[in-house]
């Protein structure tokens, strides 16, 4: 057996919308069955998400460029990662964290590199998250973007990464996206690869 996901979908009998507006996600119920099992039917509730780019953004001593933001569903202001939707049709992940890092913290970045993409919870959402690593920062010029709501409160500062590391082991530092992105550039760093 090969250690690997494998796309596909079950036969969708049909689906319901449940919630559907302009804003970020919508909800849908889709009743579906196993292959060839038309009998067994079953629904199942799908938040549709159009995903995220993410960017661990390093200086040249190896401090990350980090954001402090408002979180209501969480209740908690958390420690956080430049990101952003990847809410432009066709627009390849890795231009949506540029831009998300131009706009949230006034940067841009010579060196891009994919860290990995990960489906933060395949059971109930299609989210797809796609984090970067970003080097060779400079402070950006002509930033179009007016910041809203909890984001007209985001703080940037910037951490040495090995405290960050240390902060997410100790669980001080929660924020799933920035969690794996902190764990996968230090799993490469040391295995030579970055």
């Amino acid at each position: 057996m090969s250690l690997a996901d494998r796309p596909g979908s079950w036969p969708v009998l049909s689906n319901t919308d449940l919630h559907r507006d302009d804003w970020v996600v919508a909800l849908r119920r889709d009743r579906i069955h196993p292959p060839g099992e038309p009998d067994h039917a079953f629904d199942r509730l799908v938040v549709e998400h159009p995903g995220a780019a993410i960017v661990l953004a390093l200086d040249a001593e190896e401090n990350a460029c980090l954001l402090r933001q408002y979180r209501h569903a969480s209740a908690g202001t958390f420690v956080e990662l430049p990101a952003g939707l990847c809410d432009v049709a066709g627009e390849d992940p890795v231009e949506t964290a540029r831009r998300e890092l131009r706009e949230e913290a006034g940067l841009d970045a010579a060196s891009w590199r994919h860290l990995l993409t990960t489906v933060p919870s395949a059971g109930i959402t299609s989210e797809r998250q796609h984090l970067y690593l970003a080097r060779e920062v400079t402070p950006a010029e002509d930033v179009d973007f007016t910041p809203a709501h909890e984001e007209a409160r985001m703080e940037v500062h910037w951490a040495p990464l090995a405290e960050l590391y240390e902060s997410v082991l100790a669980g001080r530092v929660s924020e799933g996206p920035l969690a794996v992105a902190v764990l996968a550039y230090v799993a490469l760093r040391d295995r030579g690869e970055l």
